[in-house]
């Protein structure tokens, strides 16, 4: 009896000393927590540190929760340029800033991440946190200006913009606006975008309406698709046009309108992409506009020259069909200059050459799901891609492929001896960048 006594004592004295630990180390971890947020919005130096101290502890975070934890996604590439990891929840959307400064990423954490574009091939990656307060942000995209974005609300159902601006130690601070956007979509939205000219917003949903907005919330018109469900919309990088594709084989463009004295007038349907044999995933737009590229539930891609007088009923030139993989869900980039089409396909991305049609670059199990967005910088030298709580940064080799190609051509033309000199250095610089990238050692 005394020995059943002792072993149940020693038992019962183990199961308390395993409950203070677990307290003290939730409330140490609760205090980690704290100081992680209030670094985050103090100089990007302290940022930096902050990243540090919180690597410092992992090894204890890890062995108290790696039961309840699944493996991290473990990912390496000859092209990958940069891992950005400092969401806590799965991200769904990202957006680069015109001034080419910031790429924006949202995340079902509750926070929207700016990261500079300028540490991408460092080994730390800056960024800083804005809260989204009572709800979580499914998309997010950058004003014209670049001191502004808009998101989209999951519990909200609506839009909510906020504003940047720089605090006295060069850092950056958000202010959400003071009302969010009435609602007014009845089924999920699809996507959001600002015009370039700064005059309106767009909004999709998966039924078949578009809502075009003004900056204050009001509803300027509203477009119906008929396309029996919406898959993807988008505004033109030039701001005049929107666009959508659904369960038809085709793209619709319309052009939104505006008087002299920036007034709405009237949203007028200017052409449509029509050649694809069953309904469109997604589409994307050249830097210009003057090209746009599309991906179908067919099995092909589509890269069409959409630079036309479409007043005159001139109708878009088809300049490339070409066989990919894709599914539901897929999507499309193309890059700034025209040059490369990136298409996802559950975790993958396939680059291509957008003249030729031919594949460049297959990227395998990115994320440990299918990606949620996929976006060229500005200056098409990285294509970004986010899935589970990461985004990867690749470096657009195809890209410098593509370019070094063009000017080979124009070398060959060219007459004048300073316009050959330029361009054999022009070939020289873009070759160095490629040949460094491609013998860079893998993360």
């Amino acid at each position: 009896m005394e020995l059943a006594a002792l072993v149940a004592l020693t038992l019962l004295l183990g199961a308390l000393v395993a409950l203070v630990a677990l307290a003290v180390g939730k409330r140490k971890e609760e205090i980690r927590e704290e100081l992680e947020h209030a670094a985050e919005f103090t100089a990007e130096s302290n940022v930096v540190k902050g990243r540090e101290a919180s690597k410092k502890q992992k090894p204890e975070k890890q062995q108290r929760s790696r039961k309840d934890k699944p493996t991290q996604h473990t990912f390496s590439h000859q092209l990958l340029a940069a891992s950005l990891k400092s969401h806590s929840g799965n991200i769904t959307c990202l957006d680069f800033s015109s001034n080419g400064k910031y790429l924006a990423s949202c995340a079902d954490d509750r926070t929207v991440r700016i990261w500079s574009t300028k540490d991408f091939l460092d080994r730390e990656h800056k960024c800083l946190r804005a809260n989204v307060e009572l709800d979580h942000a499914t998309l997010v995209r950058f004003s014209p200006d670049s001191r502004a974005f808009i998101t989209w609300l999951a519990n909200g159902d609506t839009i909510r913009i906020f504003k940047m601006s720089k605090k006295e130690d060069g850092t950056l601070n958000f202010k959400a606006g003071p009302e969010d956007f009435p609602q007014k979509h009845k089924t999920p939205i699809l996507n959001i975008g600002i015009a370039e000219t700064g005059k309106f917003i767009m909004s999709a949903s998966t039924d078949t309406s578009i809502l075009i907005w003004d900056l204050k919330g009001d509803v300027l018109a509203a477009i119906n698709t008929n396309q029996i469900t919406n898959s993807y919309a988008a505004i033109s990088p030039c701001g005049r046009f929107v666009a959508s594709c659904g369960f038809t084989p085709d793209v619709k463009v319309w052009e939104v309108c505006f008087g002299k004295g920036g007034e709405f007038k009237e949203v007028t349907r200017a052409f449509d992409l029509k050649g694809h044999q069953a309904g469109v995933h997604a589409f994307a737009f050249s830097n210009d506009s003057h090209r746009m590229v599309t991906v179908s539930k067919d099995g092909t891609w589509k890269l069409w020259n959409t630079d036309v007088e479409y007043k005159k009923q001139q109708d878009p030139y088809l300049l490339n069909t070409v066989p990919c993989v894709s599914s539901d869900g897929s999507l499309v980039a193309l890059s700034p200059d025209g040059r490369v089409v990136a298409i996802s396909d559950g975790s993958n991305v396939a680059m291509y050459n957008a003249t030729s049609g031919a594949l460049e670059e297959e990227i395998h199990a990115i994320h440990s799901g299918s990606i949620t967005d996929i976006r060229f910088d500005i200056n098409g030298r990285f294509l970004a891609c986010s899935g589970d709580k990461a985004i990867r940064v690749f470096h657009n080799a195809p890209g410098y492929r593509a370019a070094i190609k063009d000017m080979q051509e124009m070398l060959k033309k060219a007459q004048n001896e300073g316009m050959k000199q330029r361009l054999q250095q022009q070939i020289a610089e873009a070759q160095n960048v490629l040949d460094t990238v491609l013998n860079a050692p893998k993360e």
